[in-house]
């Protein structure tokens, strides 16, 4: 599933308080080419201001389903100012059957790194399986997908008659509006990175979903089907590292509207941000790309560096100072422990199985890097973080048990860690 853009049911729940559940019952074939009018606000010679006539509470037949997945796409048309190219296909699977899609083979090297980069931000330890957590929350709480891959919205649902969300549908069929008029980048390859692309392609989808949904009721009569509640159960960083592109995506997109209108939005999708700082504040973008950070490789012999490397940036500094209690309310990822980030990068070491890492920073000035540093060493502390010397630190339980060194030379603040005291050394000499 790699690429595919997914919309769960935690992001309704918790932030826009909408029951996001029954989806779409069957499947609509996809047309290619000619099938639509290629006037804004009408598809199929469905418009978007047609009255249509369905009934949802038993589920919808056939071609109730087709009219109104087309006057939803027609107001999608409306809102965003683009004609859709194609007729959008939907396929509906079970919940099992997404589960199944949903696990890729993953190489051991990728489960490391899984495992060690949430790890690294105090939210889920070495006594559980990172990938497993999140194969779990995804596998009971998505309510659907765009797949860029076979062009088509996937809905998931066990309902024997499912009816047709107006969030989640409207939401999937921005990704592929998206998809058609721009393509959906996927070459980001760190951590921060992915989160800076997902603001865009999530950001303007909860946009274009808020305002298709504000017009219900006022200048649109709108489909009301009943809904299912979605409980799920999900540590608070956990939450805040995936929800980031959806909230703080929202407020960048619609920022970059209201300066440019929609063609700036259009523009977003050639010149992405580059980081989740830009995303977090919009008066940085453009202009404020991340600076190169390089964690040069002091290792001992017995410690192998792993090839890959990682950067985790503004969004989920804040995070793991939000979940480990560091900050003690949110402030929508903005706070001046963590807004100070200019760059980053994170290597992974390995000695007979067992694992270190180097993490260093780059800040803005050399106070931000002090507020950071003195807030790592809070982080530390927070989990049971015991003070064994100048700059180091041991976490003797939980799923946290390792050694730590954080020093900080003018911008950069270096956090190395190891299993033990004397392996820190081995991870990052000198």
């Amino acid at each position: 599933m790699n690429g595919d853009t997914e919309r769960w049911g935690l992001l309704a729940v918790l932030v826009l308080g909408l029951a996001l559940a029954g989806v779409i019952a069957g499947s609509l074939a996809s047309t290619t080419g000619g099938g639509l009018s290629g006037a804004v606000g009408e598809v199929d010679g469905v418009t978007y201001n047609q009255s249509i006539s369905v009934t949802v509470e038993d589920g919808l037949n056939e071609s109730e389903r087709e009219v109104l997945v087309a006057r939803s796409m027609a107001r999608v048309e409306v809102i965003r100012g683009l004609a859709f190219e194609e007729r959008v296909g939907v396929e509906v699977i079970s919940r099992e059957e997404y589960r199944n899609r949903r696990n890729p083979d993953r190489s051991e090297t990728e489960r490391t790194w899984e495992n060690l980069r949430w790890e690294a931000l105090f939210i889920i330890g070495e006594d559980r399986d990172a990938a497993t957590v999140l194969n779990e929350t995804f596998g009971s709480s998505v309510l659907g997908y765009y797949s860029p891959s076979n062009e088509q919205i996937v809905v998931v649902s066990d309902a024997e008659e499912p009816t047709l969300d107006t969030g989640t549908l409207v939401h999937e069929l921005v990704h592929a509006l998206q998809h058609q008029r721009f393509g959906l980048a996927h070459d980001a390859e760190t951590t921060d990175a992915k989160q800076a692309r997902d603001s865009v392609i999530e950001g303007e989808a909860e946009l274009v979903s808020e305002r298709y949904l504000d017009r219900c009721g006022t200048n649109w009569s709108c489909v009301r089907p009943p809904t299912e509640n979605t409980s799920i159960d999900l540590s608070l960083g956990v939450q805040l590292q995936l929800l980031a592109p959806y909230t703080q995506g929202q407020t960048f997109v619609e920022t970059v509207q209201e300066r440019g209108g929609w063609e700036a939005v259009d523009d977003l999708h050639g010149q992405l941000p580059g980081s989740s700082t830009q995303f977090i504040h919009p008066d940085r973008y453009p202009g404020a790309d991340p600076v190169e950070v390089t964690v040069v490789d002091r290792s001992g012999e017995e410690w192998h560096r792993l090839d890959a490397t990682d950067t985790l940036g503004e969004a989920s500094v804040y995070t793991m100072l939000v979940h480990s209690e560091v900050l003690k309310s949110q402030t929508g990822y903005d706070h001046p422990f963590s807004a100070g980030w200019t760059g980053g990068q994170m290597a992974l070491y390995e000695r007979d199985g067992e694992f270190g890492y180097v993490w260093e920073t780059v800040w803005e000035t050399p106070t931000d890097a002090e507020q950071f540093a003195l807030a790592y060493r809070d982080v530390l502390e927070a989990n049971g973080g015991v003070a064994t010397g100048e700059d180091l630190a041991v976490v003797p339980d939980s799923g946290f048990e390792d050694a730590f060194r954080v020093t900080r030379e003018n911008t950069t603040v270096r956090i190395v860690n190891a299993p033990t005291v004397e392996g820190l050394t081995g991870v990052h000499g000198g």
